[in-house]
């Protein structure tokens, strides 16, 4: 039963050194219809991440060899492949951290089968979601900023500017409604989904992001403001405000 259910299925590197993690989600993967591969230290999951593709990356965050955030970053160099960082601490600098270099969600130790899998099924929907041709205007523009949807581009007073793919749907999203206030639950729901159960301060990092991407002062923002209480704003500004 097992392997017809993973016959066809999805994916997953399991990055991970200690064995009692190892083998149950090996197990528990395979039973939930993944196919599973599982390297256990960070020059390994480079090796194996490089070697073949996965639908998504489960990453411990301490690791010989190479660490998981320097594993994390070496992947985002080349893929878009969604990645949950796995660690045993909590502190908010490390998720502040993970959501920098490109990780998708994070999990702490200990956690249980059942929501691990519900976490790696959300982040393959928004995934999914995320890379789909976006149903918008081919461009759309607001003061000095400049969205190519089609090629996803961005554009600050002419000069492009990098921005991964959450951060684009959060300013493709702000610059479609400029002036007007977006609850942090709207904003959540339309960028990461409804099934989202992640920490809320996910949209913050994110925020705090762009801010030091598009504004002179991230400090005190002119373009993306907060309302406090509720969400943040994009205000009506012009090229010449600049």
């Amino acid at each position: 039963m097992s392997k017809n259910k993973t016959e066809g299925g999805l994916r997953i590197l399991v990055v991970e050194d200690e064995e009692s993690f190892v083998d149950a989600l090996r197990v528990g993967l395979a039973r939930e219809g993944f196919e599973v591969s599982v390297a256990r230290d960070g020059q390994e999951a480079i090796d194996v991440f490089q070697s073949r593709p996965f639908d998504i990356v489960l990453l411990d965050l301490m690791l010989p060899k190479v660490s998981g955030l320097d594993v994390c970053r070496t992947i985002r160099l080349s893929s878009a492949v969604p990645i949950i960082i796995v660690s045993a601490k909590g502190e908010e600098v490390d998720m502040v951290l993970m959501l920098e270099i490109g990780a998708d969600d994070y999990v702490t130790k200990p956690y249980r089968l059942r929501e691990l899998v519900a976490r790696i099924r959300a982040v393959l929907r928004r995934h999914e979601t995320a890379t789909a041709p976006l149903p918008s205007e081919s461009v759309v523009e607001h003061g000095p900023l400049r969205l190519d949807v089609d090629a996803r581009r961005c554009f600050l007073n002419g000069k492009e500017i990098k921005l991964r793919k959450k951060e684009f749907a959060l300013m493709l999203l702000l610059l479609e409604n400029p002036g007007r206030v977006l609850t942090r639950d709207v904003l959540i729901d339309r960028v990461w989904g409804s099934d989202y159960v992640g920490d809320t301060k996910t949209l913050d990092v994110h925020i705090k992001r762009l801010r030091t991407l598009i504004e002179d002062d991230p400090k005190n923002p002119a373009h993306i403001t907060t309302i406090r209480g509720v969400g943040y704003r994009l205000e009506s500004v012009t090229a010449s405000d600049e």
